[in-house]
């Protein structure tokens, strides 16, 4: 099980490989078409990420103190951004989610390529993604 540091130390390097922010928005889509559905009885309130700039679901369950994480999006970012953010935070220890600075995704270089409406999806699906963890680490999410 590869850490967060290092799931993100690759997504880096291979943001590094395109010259341009376009080229780099491209291999986002391109990683939206690993995207997973999730079932219909699991798009609801509680799993819907409020603030994204389009419906997003993402769904969080705790096991041995791991976080895995199920997600869908409805655009092609949104669908890109799930699969790029479900590789870092998913299958990961409570502790080491809560542990980690989320400033630290700007080392992507891509965050600043993102519209102010999409900066604030991202950080409404890391509240999700941390607030899942925290349940995690309380026991409180099955």
């Amino acid at each position: 099980m590869k850490t967060i540091d290092e799931v993100l130390n690759e997504y880096k390097s291979d943001f590094e490989l395109f010259e341009d922010g376009n080229s780099k928005l491209e291999y986002i889509f391109d990683l939206g078409k690993r995207h997973t559905t999730l079932p219909e009885d699991e798009k609801n309130d509680s799993t819907f990420i409020h603030g994204c700039a389009s419906p997003a679901w993402l769904v969080g369950e705790c096991k041995d103190g791991v976080l895995v994480l199920r997600g869908e999006g409805t655009s092609e970012m949104a669908k890109g951004m799930i699969v790029l953010l479900m590789d870092i935070f998913s299958n990961k220890k409570a502790d080491d989610i809560l542990n980690f600075d989320p400033n630290r995704l700007n080392e992507l270089g891509i965050i600043e390529l993102l519209s102010p409406v999409r900066q604030k999806s991202l950080q409404s699906f890391l509240e999700k993604v941390y607030t899942y963890a925290k349940r995690c680490k309380e026991g409180t999410l099955s």
